[in-house]
């Protein structure tokens, strides 16, 4: 590891700022300034395990600022290998990675920390504590147990192989799924190759032309290009008439990665085996038993019966849903109506919604430009949680133009979380699907001086249609749908936070408050 001296003024990862300064950051930061945090925190958990008390200020405190630096900083660059994907970032992480990995087991396999966890349980101290922090330390016991504390010489040595290998096999599937994402297209060139297609997708399909090459590509006169991005994909297998190329592009969209040089299938085998060896390795007969150790489900059998359950309940209706889309296809006259296949499902399920409710999921788009959407989606969470949801856009840097920034305030004006929106694809360099993550979590440990508490922030990343030819985005009802479900999740999740509250900014930072 290169001893090269990186400081704050050279590099902006490690800057310490309310928010990251992505409009600096740039994937050539990223090895020095991982090298040098690396450096640091090798030398804190040292002093840690040398100095630390069996107690919440004495051991748990000191270790949620050393792991909250490291993941502040790698959760950054992660963050960016999902939304600004480039080959200079892979490279980057590639190198950086192993020690990160390293690292990462080097702490949470820490003997010092773990014993002074359980002499803290045992100690004098423990009774005082509240519910929370007792959650968080059983919850600091079990992921040092989970992390391998526990094993002798030969297995741990084994155990962190695996832990690196799994590490990098990740980080290539996801890469080889987003080469392969760009690199299909389907190009068309005749007016019979769109027929059925909405405006909307024949104005975005000729935007992409241009984008590829096709400087003179009109909606009105072609050509066109179609990809395995959502907002082109999704659209496509609706409305499109031509059922050969439908079969062209939805094989090509479930086939993605498992050939050629992005083949993941390699990847799948050694993953599912170093996942089964490394449970058997913590004393569980199967990866899902070790995935259920860290969550509310008591066994395997208990989700699988669960699975089950859904499974009956469901059947029934979704066997009554094929039938009414074999019959739809049939009074239209269609050759496949008895015989339909997966790229065949969504056009005649929109075919069905047009002759029952006289409309199609395109018809509704003008009612769902993304400023209303947002308005309405603010609104919601104002009556709902009693916030305040408002733009803050320059406020904090962004990595894209397009992301905006928003704060949150209670309903007595006081701030209490942020996060970024990024809404659009952008196929060439972000990942497919929509998530929330952590930027950087609520804690009063770490607050900034006087300040009471370190506000959360969180992403907000979706891949709805962009702007075509200067244009208002207009979202269809799924990708609406897929906007709220990232604001108000079914499952929260369980997520480990040391702090003394921690608001759950994933679901846009009510007054709820989860267990830790």
């Amino acid at each position: 590891m290169s001893t090269t001296q990186t400081t704050a003024e050279t590099n902006p990862l490690l800057l310490s700022s309310v928010f990251p300064c992505f409009d600096l950051i740039r994937p050539e930061h990223v090895v020095p300034a991982l090298q040098q945090l690396l450096t640091e925190l090798d030398t804190a958990l040292q002093q840690l395990e040398a100095q630390a008390q069996p107690t919440w200020e004495g051991l748990v405190e000191p270790l949620e600022r050393l792991t909250d630096r490291l993941n502040v900083t790698w959760g950054i660059v992660g963050h960016l290998m999902g939304v600004k994907n480039s080959e200079e970032l892979r490279q980057a992480h590639q190198t950086v990675q192993p020690n990160v990995v390293q690292f990462s087991m080097r702490l949470g396999q820490s003997l010092a920390i773990y014993q002074g966890l359980k002499a803290f349980k045992a100690g004098p101290a423990w009774s005082s504590c509240d519910p929370a922090q007792q959650r968080i330390v059983d919850s600091l016991s079990r992921d040092a147990e989970l992390a391998g504390v526990g094993l002798p010489g030969q297995e741990r040595e084994r155990f962190n192989e695996i832990q690196q290998e799994l590490a990098r096999l990740s980080t290539a599937f996801s890469n080889h799924v987003l080469d392969a994402t760009k690199a299909f297209a389907l190009p068309l060139d005749k007016p019979e190759d769109i027929e059925g297609l909405p405006p909307s997708l024949v104005q975005l399909a000729a935007q992409a032309a241009r984008q590829a090459g096709a400087t003179t590509a009109t909606p009105e006169h072609g050509p066109w290009r179609i990809t395995l991005d959502y907002p082109s994909f999704g659209p496509f297998l609706e409305h499109s008439r031509r059922r050969d190329l439908r079969e062209q592009l939805y094989r090509a969209f479930i086939t993605r990665a498992s050939s050629g040089a992005e083949d993941n299938t390699p990847l799948l085998r050694s993953i599912l085996s170093l996942r089964q060896e490394q449970a058997r390795l913590l004393g569980y007969g199967s990866f899902a038993e070790l995935s259920l150790a860290s969550k509310m489900a008591p066994d395997v059998a208990t989700v699988e019966r669960f699975l089950e359950e859904l499974r009956q309940a469901s059947c029934t209706a979704a066997q009554q849903d094929l039938e009414d889309l074999r019959n739809c296809a049939g009074a239209a006259g269609a050759a496949e109506a008895e015989n339909l296949c997966h790229w065949d499902l969504a056009f005649w399920a929109e075919r069905l919604r047009e002759q029952r409710y006289d409309f199609n999921d395109e018809e509704l788009r003008p009612y769902f430009p993304l400023p209303r959407v947002l308005n309405g989606l603010f609104t919601l969470a104002q009556r709902l949680f009693a916030i305040q949801i408002r733009p803050a856009d320059g406020e904090a840097p962004v990595w894209h133009e397009d992301v905006r920034f928003f704060r949150i305030y209670d309903d007595q004006e006081r701030p209490i979380a942020a996060f970024y929106l990024d809404p659009y694809s952008r196929p060439a360099e972000k990942r497919g699907g929509a998530w929330m993550d952590e930027c950087v979590g609520r804690s009063r440990i770490l607050a900034a001086p006087g300040q009471t508490v370190r506000l959360p922030a969180a992403y907000l990343i979706c891949n709805q249609t962009p702007p075509v030819d200067g244009k208002p985005a207009l979202m269809s009802f799924n990708e609406v749908k897929t906007l709220f479900h990232r604001i108000f999740p079914e499952d929260f999740g369980e997520r480990r936070i040391i702090s003394e509250s921690y608001l759950n900014f994933c679901s846009i930072c009510s007054h709820y408050k989860i267990g830790l």
